[in-house]
């Protein structure tokens, strides 16, 4: 069984990635053992909190991710770029110095957004932070999902069966990628 987490980049209740997240857990390869780890309640990053006694938000976040084979994030985009709690998460678990919780995690990147370029503009940025921290990324394919509200019924469940049938390839795939860092 492979301990894949999973971040989720928008906070709020309804957003289109949490819907996604919620079909990701049903089409996901049997293997895949799926934990969503938070990232709502984490205090922004501030060096002076790195302490013998770092927050306890800052101590499971930390853990969650050290204790995942894998790592998939599932992100909205905010004004062309990933959103303030990704990029916080991101900092959160890279410290302290040289005990970055990320090194060399395996990660995928699912983007989605209301509009027309699929959170693009994110999905790029999400993946050349992750490339600094020395995780491996999937680099193909790349999931960029547009016009999200096309793609969920009234109930946020995911309707689109082209959809679904690329996220169930593309999860496949992130099998492959993971058992290669193994």
């Amino acid at each position: 069984m492979t301990n894949v987490g999973f971040i989720v980049g928008s906070l709020r209740k309804g957003a289109y990635t949490r819907m996604l997240s919620r079909a990701i857990v049903e089409i996901a390869p049997p293997t895949f053992k799926l934990t969503e780890i938070g990232i709502g309640e984490l205090p922004l990053y501030n060096q002076d909190l790195e302490t013998d006694t770092p927050p306890p938000a800052w101590t499971t976040f930390r853990n969650q991710v050290k204790s995942s084979d894998a790592i998939l994030f599932i992100t909205p985009e905010y004004n062309r770029g990933m959103p303030g709690g990704v990029k916080n998460a991101i900092d959160v678990g890279s410290r302290p110095p040289k005990q970055s919780s990320w090194r060399g995690k395996p990660a995928a990147v699912i983007s989605l957004t209301p509009g027309k370029l699929g959170a693009m503009g994110s999905h790029h940025q999400l993946r050349l932070t992750l490339s600094v921290l020395g995780v491996p990324v999937m680099p193909m394919p790349e999931i960029y999902l547009a016009e999200a509200g096309k793609l969920f019924d009234a109930d946020g469940k995911l309707v689109s069966e082209d959809t679904i049938k690329l996220l169930t390839s593309m999860l496949n795939d992130f099998d492959t990628w993971i058992g290669r860092f193994r």
